[in-house]
């Protein structure tokens, strides 16, 4: 393992390449990228690299994807190519054509979880951390918003705009694994403990939780709570990466088998052979691409 991550080091530093890790990540990866983040967080980052020529993504496609939106002109390598999200998966560009259709007088505010055909088509883009603000700041009544329904659920609750999900049913299988009776389960396990989820859960489980926050948001307000004691609603993994910066606090996940399998298809050894022949690259048409730029700047500077 040792001499591992030295060859990725070394590679590393001949390639001049920085390793991005999205917080799902498991803790091997983690260790070993040079910055960690939600999707927001890793969308900022890539926005910011210049002095890079070589980025591995250790996230699922459409991450790796956003970061090539915004850097077109370096070598953006995706250590497993079959890291998709299926989330992501279930918007189709025909979907959200129709609906744009449908609702000519619709802004369309598209999570980040989103491939990037149906993004060319978006007025902007948003993550689970700004997704009520992104929604808040256009001037339009009506917005088409999509694939995450729980996600679009969150946002209807807390603006005056008419929200509109494609595709109706959209969402995250891990998220959709919590339910009411795991929240009342835990909590009478852990009665001291303070129950945070992702805006990604189904609405009884949002109801049911005492915060509802981005992995980003969850590692903020833990680290600055008074509380000792948290039952975290999210994928497994995020409690690696709070363990490592929030050591003093005591952690519980709400189910053990929140699993994102495709977040783990990233290992070591692939990095490692990522770096040696950088590849497998992500590469989008130029057309969706430039299309696409505009809707990430969008939320970029609504996210300010």
């Amino acid at each position: 393992m040792n001499s591992l991550i030295e060859d990725i080091n070394k590679l590393k530093e001949e390639k001049n390449a920085i390793i991005l890790a999205h917080n799902y990540q498991p803790k091997e990866v983690q260790n070993i990228a040079d910055f960690l983040g939600d999707s927001l967080e890793l969308c900022i980052k890539a926005s910011e690299i210049e002095d890079k020529d070589l980025v591995i993504f250790c996230g699922v496609d459409f991450m790796a994807e956003t970061a090539f939106i915004l850097n077109p002109d370096k070598k953006i390598i995706i250590p497993d190519i079959e890291a998709d999200c299926q989330m992501a998966n279930m918007l189709h560009e025909e979907e959200l054509l129709k609906a744009k259709e449908k609702h000519p007088d619709a802004s369309v505010v598209l999570y980040v979880n989103s491939i990037a055909e149906a993004k060319q088509h978006a007025d902007t883009l948003c993550t689970s951390a700004n997704a009520v603000k992104v929604v808040n700041s256009l001037d339009s009544d009506k917005v088409i918003f999509g694939p995450d329904s729980n996600l679009g659920q969150h946002v209807a609750k807390r603006t005056d705009k008419e929200i509109i999900t494609v595709p109706a049913d959209g969402h995250c299988y891990v998220h959709n694994k919590f339910t009411k009776e795991d929240v009342i389960a835990k909590k009478a396990e852990y009665p001291n403990a303070e129950v945070i989820c992702h805006p990604e859960c189904v609405d009884e489980v949002q109801e049911a939780c005492d915060k509802i926050l981005s992995t980003g948001g969850m590692l903020t307000y833990i680290s600055q709570s008074d509380k000792e004691e948290f039952i975290i609603g999210t994928e497994i993994d995020m409690i690696t990466r709070l363990n490592e910066e929030i050591p003093n606090k005591k952690l519980y996940p709400l189910r053990e088998d929140a699993i994102c399998e495709t977040m783990k298809f990233h290992t070591l050894e692939k990095i490692k052979e990522a770096l040696e022949k950088e590849e497998p690259q992500i590469k989008l048409d130029n057309s969706v691409a430039e299309k696409s730029l505009k809707a990430v700047k969008h939320m970029l500077n609504a996210s300010k």
